[in-house]
């Protein structure tokens, strides 16, 4: 499947799926993950530490001090890395709606980490926002 860089395209092909489970964010003062620790969904190499966002009991279990529990929506299209604008809009969109997010870009497709009260609401914007009724 080749990815998808126009706009338009890719707003009409968002198809927001929401994931089970709650997420947190995690940071680490050095570079090493907790022996035992299940795979993060995302881990990130700052500066000041590593950033891990992991399921919420997986936190919890490895005793680590978490911030944000988020539920995460994929939106499942294609989208190309190089693509203008497509994040900008769906944030936008969302803010609109007083709603925080934080995006990640993974190859295929884009994630969005939203509070968990609002990450229903949140699905039906995006849905709503691609002019998709499922």
């Amino acid at each position: 499947m080749t990815a998808e860089a126009d706009l338009g395209r890719l707003l009409a092909g968002l198809r927001p799926e929401l994931r089970p489970g709650t997420d947190v964010f995690v940071t680490l003062d050095e570079a090493a993950v907790p022996a035992g620790l299940a795979p993060a969904v995302m881990p990130f190499l700052e500066a000041e530490g590593t950033t891990l966002i992991l399921a919420e009991a997986e936190a919890a279990r490895a005793g680590l001090p978490a911030a944000f529990p988020c539920r995460s929506i994929t939106l499942a299209v294609h989208s190309a890395l190089a693509a203008i604008g497509f994040l900008a809009a769906v944030t936008a969109r969302l803010a609109a709606e007083g709603i925080a997010v934080n995006a990640v870009s993974a190859f295929h497709h884009d994630h969005l980490f939203v509070p968990v009260a609002r990450a229903e609401e949140a699905t039906a914007v995006l849905r709503a926002l691609s002019g998709s009724t499922s």
